[in-house]
């Protein structure tokens, strides 16, 4: 039986993996933001049945206000496995918080003001 609670799963690799198959299974991907009047960050993440979780990160300085000039957003792809992100969760211990999976991969991208 898979755990629908992602904190309750933590408790083992296996249960873990099987929250993230089940997740993915039924939401594609999951896509999350930060932006500020002079920055913005887009990520979305997917699971590669061989290559763990796929990160991809766009990201840029929005233009100054009153300037023609393009900025050119910057695009990161990180791969990570289920157990590694499992790790860097319990490492972090985003299991004591009040959080959602979407605010803990935010977290783990780097995006700022993404922990309470």
């Amino acid at each position: 039986m898979t755990n629908t609670n992602w904190k309750d799963s933590l408790q083992s690799e296996e249960a873990f993996n099987d929250f993230i198959i089940t997740y993915f299974k039924d939401h594609k991907q999951l896509n999350g933001n930060y932006e500020t009047p002079s920055y913005y960050e887009y990520y979305t993440v997917t699971l590669n049945s061989k290559k763990g979780l796929i990160i991809t990160l766009i990201s840029s300085v929005n233009p100054a206000v009153n300037t023609d000039a393009p900025t050119i957003p910057f695009k990161d792809v990180e791969t990570i496995s289920v157990e590694e992100f499992r790790q860097l969760i319990l490492h972090k211990k985003f299991a004591d918080m009040h959080t959602s999976l979407a605010d803990v991969f935010q977290t783990v991208a780097g995006v700022p003001g993404s922990t309470n």
